[in-house]
C-alpha cells in the first residue's frame, strides 16, 4: 500500500466514523471515532483468522504506520501548540500556582505512587515485573495528555478556573514526564541517575525548551505584525509549530515545553499588536481546525493500535489492576496537591473530584511505551498502557458530562 493510500485510508475512516458518531450514535465524536475504529479493528482481527491474505495486509497496514515517531516526532508539535495558543491566558494566570505544583510535584509524586503500587500488586496476578519496568509504566502513564484532556474540555461545561487548571497542567506535564521516562530509560541502559542529576536534566531541559519557545514565538510575532497577509501569518505559525519543535529535538531540549510555550508567548505577544496589525480571528479558525482534524486523525490511529498489541488473559487482568492504580493513585496525589493550594491560597476555587476524573490519558503514552525496550517488559507495558488510555478516553472521557452533574464542580468537593 503506497503512503498516498494508507493517509486517504486513515482520513476516510475518521470523517466515516466521525459522521457515524455525530449522526447516528450520538456520541463526541472524538470517542466515538476511537470505538468504531476499535471495533473495526478487532472484526478485522477475527476475521483475518480464516483467511491469511487478509491477515497480511492487516498486519502490513499496522507495519507502515510508525505510531511513535507520527506523535513524538510529527503530530505532538502541532498539537501542543494549538492547544496552549487557543488558551485563555487570564484563567490560565490566575491559576498559576495550582498547574505548577499539578505538573511538577503532581507528576512526581503519581509516578512514584504507581510504581510502587504496581511493582507489589502485579504478583498477585503472576507477573514478576522488575522495579525499572513498574517505574517505565509510572513515567509514561501520570502525565495526563493534552489532547484528550483539551478535547474534553471544549465539549464539557467546566467552570473557566478548573478549564485552566486541567488544560495548564496536561499542557506542560509532559515535559516534566519525558524527562522522567528519560532518566529511567538510561537507567536500563545501566547508566546511573541520582536525584541530582535528574533535577539537573529537568530544569536545563524544560527552562531552555520553555525559553526557546518564547524566544521564537517573540520573533514570529514581530514578523506577523511587519505583513498585511493572514496566508503569511498562518505559514508563520506553522514554522514557529513545526521548526521550533524540531529545533528544540536537536538542541535535546524539552520540545513538548518548547510548543507550549512558544504557543502561549505567541498570543500573549500578538495581544500586544491591535487587529489591524495581525489577522487574530483567521489565526484562530486555522489552529482550531488543525486541532480538530489531528484529532479525528489521531484516535483513529489509536483504534488501530489494537491490530498490534498483542492481549491474553494476564494482560487484560494486568490492565484492569492498573486501571484502578492510576486512578486511586491520581485521586490521592491531586487531593493532597489542591489541599496545599487551598493553604497558600485561602478561598482557592477548585474541584478535586473532577481533576481526579478528568485526568484524561491518551497517544503520548502509548507512543512512549512503543519506545520501551523489548528486554524491558514492553509486551505487558503496551497492551496494559493501551487498556488503561481506552479506558480513560472512553469512561471518564465520554462520562465527564454525567459526572459533573452528578457530583458538581464546585470547590467544596
Amino acid at each position: 500500500m503506497s503512503t498516498l493510500a494508507l493517509v486517504s485510508l486513515i482520513i476516510t475512516a475518521a470523517a466515516l466514523f466521525g459522521w457515524l458518531s455525530w449522526r447516528v450514535l450520538r456520541l463526541p465524536i472524538t470517542i466515538g471515532t476511537m470505538v468504531l475504529t476499535v471495533i473495526a479493528s478487532i472484526v478485522l482481527l477475527i476475521v483475518s483468522q480464516r483467511d491469511p491474505a487478509l491477515h497480511l495486509w492487516a498486519v502490513a497496514l499496522v507495519g507502515r504506520i510508525r505510531f511513535e515517531d507520527l506523535i513524538l516526532h510529527g503530530m505532538l508539535g502541532l498539537l501542543l501548540f494549538a492547544g496552549a495558543f487557543l488558551l485563555d491566558l487570564h484563567d490560565l494566570a490566575k491559576e498559576k500556582l495550582a498547574v505548577t505544583l499539578l505538573s511538577l510535584f503532581g507528576t512526581v509524586f503519581t509516578t512514584a505512587g504507581i510504581a510502587v503500587a504496581l511493582y507489589y500488586a502485579l504478583p498477585l496476578l503472576g507477573l514478576h515485573a522488575s522495579w525499572i519496568e513498574c517505574l517505565f509504566f509510572g513515567t509514561l502513564i501520570s502525565p495526563t495528555d493534552p489532547i484528550a484532556v483539551l478535547e474534553m474540555l471544549h465539549r464539557v461545561g467546566v467552570p473557566r478556573n478548573i478549564q485552566a487548571q486541567l488544560a495548564g497542567e496536561s499542557l506542560f506535564n509532559d515535559g516534566i514526564g519525558a524527562v522522567l521516562f528519560l532518566a529511567v530509560l538510561s537507567a536500563s541502559r545501566g547508566t546511573e541517575q541520582h536525584a541530582g542529576h535528574i533535577a539537573w536534566l529537568l530544569l536545563v531541559q524544560s527552562g531552555g525548551g520553555l525559553l526557546l519557545g518564547m524566544a521564537l514565538a517573540w520573533c514570529a510575532s514581530e514578523l506577523m505584525r511587519r505583513v498585511d497577509a493572514y496566508q503569511i501569518e498562518i505559514l508563520l505559525t506553522l514554522s514557529l509549530a513545526l521548526g521550533g519543535y524540531s529545533l528544540a529535538e536537536t538542541l535535546h531540549l524539552s520540545a513538548p515545553l518548547e510548543a507550549v510555550a512558544a504557543g502561549l508567548a505567541l498570543r500573549r505577544f500578538n495581544l500586544n499588536h491591535l487587529h489591524a496589525d495581525i489577522s487574530h480571528e483567521a489565526l484562530d479558525r486555522f489552529w482550531r481546525v488543525i486541532d480538530e482534524v489531528q484529532n479525528g486523525i489521531l484516535f483513529v490511529l489509536l483504534g488501530l493500535e489494537v491490530l498490534a498489541i498483542s492481549f491474553n488473559r494476564t494482560t487484560f487482568a494486568t490492565g484492569a489492576l492498573a486501571i484502578v492504580i492510576v486512578t486511586a493513585t491520581r485521586a490521592a496525589v491531586v487531593t493532597v496537591v489542591l489541599s496545599a493550594v487551598r493553604l497558600l491560597q485561602r478561598g482557592h476555587k477548585t474541584s478535586i473530584l473532577t481533576l481526579s476524573w478528568g485526568g484524561l490519558r491518551g497517544g503520548l503514552s502509548i507512543a512512549l511505551a512503543l519506545s520501551i525496550p523489548e528486554s524491558m517488559g514492553r509486551t505487558w507495558i503496551l497492551a496494559t498502557t493501551y487498556l488503561v488510555v481506552v479506558f480513560s478516553i472512553v469512561v471518564q472521557g465520554g462520562t465527564m458530562d454525567i459526572f459533573l452533574k452528578r457530583f458538581g464542580v464546585c470547590g467544596e468537593n
